[in-house]
């Protein structure tokens, strides 16, 4: 069986002929185990695709993630000047702001002088004001780019057509590179955009202080996702992800996920099963007290599942509550079983997610957040010889 079919067939809980693998990497982990400079994986898309394209051939992961958008080919015209340094890039731009590129993190943007770039305001903020949209705290973390590139001031980002082609190219280029790869692309959860406007802690208190800005805001952000999904949706994926990384127990209370996560995100879904692709959800750490509201958004999967003590879902449990609802990505401990675990350690706790994941289909083992940098790399390579041996339907 192909990769991309046996993914397909998990996805669907259909009878692959083994549990797929597919970790979400690090792109500081690309970085220390590829010879290509940080700065051009991160900001060129198509060198991005293929370092993506190389890794899976070198694990032989079922699949990959596309987890950044897509860069204008000219990117580095928008560059003053860059200067190296034995612990990174220093990329200067010419509008006035500075990207660091460590060997082994990703890349951050500062105001001169390593300030923080500004934040939106909640006690001001007008949401309908498309300048608001454009603040470089808020591009940075959610497009990853110091700056909207050629994207018109005026462009409504609610419409598919105001984005350009370079926004689905590291999409397209993996997809050209990866035919038999089940090959997926990710957008952001309106929630997390509303994070990243206002900064972790005042967004936390927006909820609080002023919770119908908050509303209006994710409106606004949900009609900007729903049309990113339009052009992506375009380019053949085999699946959508939405990155809802900061929605757990950490951060919010199961109320408020309730409130402010369910509605938009259930918008999300919608606008993806219009296209017949599979979508799942991406939520770090304590989940386990919301499965339930999860289902409620419609969508397909759940992604990371962070075990105990990293975060709060049984696999077992899991499984028999809602391993017919949804299908399941991840549970492997990133840091306790793949990064600091002795290989014994490792392949135990490999082997008891494919006996707990693998009955009724429905499971690709994964790590249960991105693989660290610095996890050897033989370790990944390790997790498909142990799908091999111990995952088959047909053994």
């Amino acid at each position: 069986m192909q990769p991309r079919e046996r993914v397909k067939a998990a996805m669907r809980h259909d009878t692959p002929d083994r549990v797929p693998v597919m970790c979400q990497l690090a792109l500081g982990h690309y970085f220390v185990n590829s010879d290509r400079s940080p700065s051009e994986i991160w900001f060129d898309s198509e060198v991005f695709a293929r370092t993506l394209a190389d890794f899976q051939r070198r694990y032989r992961f079922d699949g990959i993630l596309v987890n950044l958008p897509g860069r204008p080919a000219n990117w580095k015209s928008y560059l003053a000047d860059t200067a190296q340094a034995d612990t990174g890039e220093l990329l200067r731009w010419r509008f006035g702001l500075e990207t660091w590129c460590p060997p082994d993190d990703n890349p951050h943007t500062f105001l001169p002088g390593r300030n923080p770039l500004p934040r939106a305001n909640s006690t001001t903020i007008l949401p309908e004001d498309p300048a608001l949209y454009r603040i470089p705290g808020y591009v940075w973390n959610t497009w990853h780019a110091p700056c909207l590139w050629d994207i018109p001031e005026a462009a409504d980002l609610a419409r598919p057509e105001s984005y350009p082609d370079w926004l689905t190219l590291g999409l397209r280029t993996a997809r050209a590179a990866c035919p038999d790869v089940s090959v997926h692309i990710e957008v952001f959860s309106p929630f997390t955009h509303l994070l990243e406007l206002f900064g972790y802690e005042n967004a936390l208190l927006a909820l609080l202080d002023v919770p119908d800005i908050c509303h209006r805001l994710l409106d606004v952000f949900t009609t900007h996702v729903e049309a990113q999904i339009e052009c992506f949706a375009a380019c053949d994926p085999d699946a959508i992800l939405i990155s809802s990384a900061f929605a757990g127990a950490g951060f919010i209370s199961r109320r408020m996920y309730q409130a402010f996560v369910v509605p938009c995100e259930k918008r999300v879904v919608n606008a993806i099963d219009r296209h017949g692709i599979p979508s799942y959800v991406h939520t770090c750490g304590a989940i386990g007290d919301r499965l339930d509201l999860m289902a409620e958004t419609g969508v397909g999967g759940i992604d990371t599942l962070d075990p105990p003590p990293l975060g709060t879902v049984d696999l077992a449990q899991a499984k028999q509550q809602f391993g017919r609802r949804f299908f399941f990505k991840g549970n492997l401990d990133a840091v306790n079983e793949m990064l600091r675990a002795d290989d014994a350690t490792f392949e135990r706790a490999v082997r008891r997610r494919l006996e707990t994941g693998m009955p009724g289909s429905g499971f690709i083992l994964s790590s249960a957040c991105s693989v660290a940098p610095h996890v050897r790399a033989e370790r990944l390579a390790r997790m498909v010889e142990l799908a091999d041996r111990y995952g088959r339907y047909d053994a």
